[in-house]
């Protein structure tokens, strides 16, 4: 274009990878156009090497055809919250000073301290030590035994810690005939999955075991399990993403046991258990997280696959698991999330994310879901009810598909993005994005607040490493 061509038609604008700078351009009425480039996330030769090899040629055929594989297993679970019985009864092994947690492997000398104040808690409430300074002195003696939920087809909200007398939800994969495991979720306040560990946590936990727990399987065995799917599909359109805001999907069990409850147990019982579950709201949480993983075990271990199965921070190293590599565990340190606090609290009490709860947005769910839960934008500090819906589509860019099934209005009914890929990843730098509640840093205080925090890129970028080595020598 000449000098006096641009004085007499004005410029023609082309956005590299700026696409909010050309659609006001193009608000205007000025000529412009959008190329979608971003930069590497990485400048390690070899990791671009590993993710160029897994999406090019053969090797990409082969990852893609494991990766349909992946999604179909995904795609046809059939979960059914079907018991509720206690954890010694269900995990194998699971006795006298051996105690589960959330996240990858960690010892006791590198957890957190909501960690270790929740571990102090379950060893009293176990009877391993009359109080919280000779569990202390228990936990870091070597007599325990800390292994990860993960590792037990189980799962559990922020600490995650389950020992042998806590009752545990139980998830059927009708399809596949797997179950998966989660504690029953304790309520809000002052609370062991936040590192709360004081009497009235314990006692609460004695309630959950003797009362809650038993009532709930007796309905749950009267009705033969509840069938999750649906209420899934129910919540999204009723503003739930089942990670912060489980407001709708609460409500809907609670519609499918309380006759049932009412029915199988004395009054006072029935009374106090209905409203428990009415009076917290984060009811569901721990049963979409048993449902998350009974829909993911199955995808686990197919060869080539780059679909990531597992997600957990343990509020010192976030880890991921991938298909095509088994139960292998890729580790980087946690982030700081970021988002609102409760009154009297700030960033500096926040401990590192934590929490098994990952598991929902491996399914789709959680961050990936924002869309559907405007009321959560500004809580977890999204902003307004569009950046929650921009969220979603950024989290669609490293999805290998969307649910046909879980749908969301705000977004003409385009399904969730499901089946993260740790090449999309990794070649477009977007991490995904997770919806947590903050816990203080210090044990025994709990809860300060809710926010968002990103899985960190390192994670995915040796797994994309581990996995195009794996291809490359069979």
């Amino acid at each position: 274009m000449s000098a006096s061509d641009l004085l007499s038609r004005g410029p023609e604008v082309i956005g590299i990878g700026l696409q909010r700078f050309v659609d006001d351009l193009q608000s205007q009425g000025i000529t412009a156009s959008s190329v979608d480039w971003r930069p590497p996330a990485t400048r390690d030769p070899a990791v671009l090497q590993a993710a160029a090899t897994l999406s090019s040629g053969a090797i990409a055929e082969l990852v893609n055809k494991a990766n349909e594989e992946a999604l179909s297993r995904m795609l046809s679970a059939d979960p059914v919250l079907v018991n509720v019985n206690l954890a010694a009864e269900l995990i194998e092994g699971l006795g006298e000073h051996k105690i589960l947690h959330a996240g990858p492997p960690i010892e006791w000398t590198d957890m957190c301290g909501p960690m270790q104040g929740a571990i102090c808690g379950a060893i009293v409430l176990e009877g391993w030590a009359k109080n919280l300074d000779d569990a202390r002195a228990l936990a870091g003696s070597g007599k325990i035994t800390f292994e990860p939920n993960h590792h037990h087809s189980a799962v559990g909200p922020m600490t995650g810690i389950v020992t042998q007398s806590m009752p545990l939800m139980v998830v059927e994969n009708k399809t596949f005939g797997n179950l998966a495991y989660c504690a029953i979720n304790e309520g809000l306040g002052k609370v062991m999955r936040f590192g709360g560990n004081d009497d009235s946590v314990l006692d609460r936990l004695r309630w959950l075991e003797s009362t809650m727990g038993p009532l709930l399987a007796d309905s749950l065995l009267a009705v033969d399990g509840i069938g999750l799917k649906n209420i899934i599909a129910r919540g999204l359109s009723m503003g739930d993403e089942m990670h912060q805001r489980n407001v709708a999907c609460t409500s809907l069990v609670l519609r499918e046991l309380a006759a049932t409850m009412a029915r199988v147990s004395e009054p006072d019982a029935a009374s106090e258990a209905l409203e428990f579950i009415a009076g917290n709201d984060q009811f569901f949480l721990n049963i979409a997280m048993a449902m998350g993983k009974a829909i993911m075990d199955p995808v686990r271990d197919i060869g080539g696959s780059s679909i990531v199965t597992a997600m957990a921070r343990n509020g010192t190293e976030f880890g991921i698991r991938v298909s095509g590599c088994g139960d292998q565990w890729f580790t980087a340190p946690v982030e700081m999330p970021r988002g609102l606090y409760f009154p009297g609290y700030s960033e500096k009490d926040a401990n590192p994310d934590m929490g098994d709860s990952t598991i929902v947005e491996t399914i789709g769910l959680g961050g990936f879901a924002m869309a559907a839960a405007p009321a959560v934008a500004g809580f977890v500090g999204a902003g307004n009810a569009s950046d929650a819906a921009a969220y979603t589509s950024r989290m669609a860019e490293i999805t290998h598909t969307r649910n046909p099934e879980w749908t969301i209005p705000a977004l003409d009914f385009a399904g969730v993005p499901s089946g993260i890929d740790v090449r999309k990843v990794v070649s477009s730098g977007i991490p995904p994005t997770i919806n947590t509640g903050i816990a203080h840093r210090e044990p025994g205080i709990g809860q300060v607040g809710a926010g968002v925090v990103n899985a960190p890129m390192a994670c995915f970028e040796q797994a994309c490493l581990a996995l195009s080595e794996r291809l490359a020598a069979s």
